[in-house]
């Protein structure tokens, strides 16, 4: 058995979880951990450096698909970064973020 790891990046705390308490409450996901962090990237033509969030999600390998639509639809950015990670964990903890997800694909 394993899970999945959804990572996705905000301009604000705030953001950050509403998105995080969102996908929890609407079963997308057992869990989000939400962190600040220091971005650089190109954009317009130019490095940019800012200061952003990111909500690190943990869900089912089936909910994905779905998940990531949600967010692609709810997210401010332009081209929001929604990246799935696949990753595996003790047993109990697995089981317990398949026990508190509903299936959303």
């Amino acid at each position: 058995m394993s899970f999945i790891i959804v990572y996705i990046t905000h301009a604000t705390e705030k953001v950050a979880m509403k998105f995080s308490n969102y996908l929890v409450q609407q079963k997308f996901a057992a869990c989000a951990n939400v962190f600040p962090m220091k971005s650089a990237y190109w954009w317009n033509d130019a490095i940019q450096s800012e200061n952003e969030w990111v909500s690190i999600v943990k869900t089912i390998p089936e909910n994905w698909i779905g998940l990531k639509k949600e967010v692609e639809k709810i997210h401010p950015y332009e081209v929001p970064c929604i990246m799935k990670i696949d990753v595996e964990a003790n047993e109990s903890y697995e089981n317990w973020i398949r026990d508190s997800v509903e299936l959303k694909s």
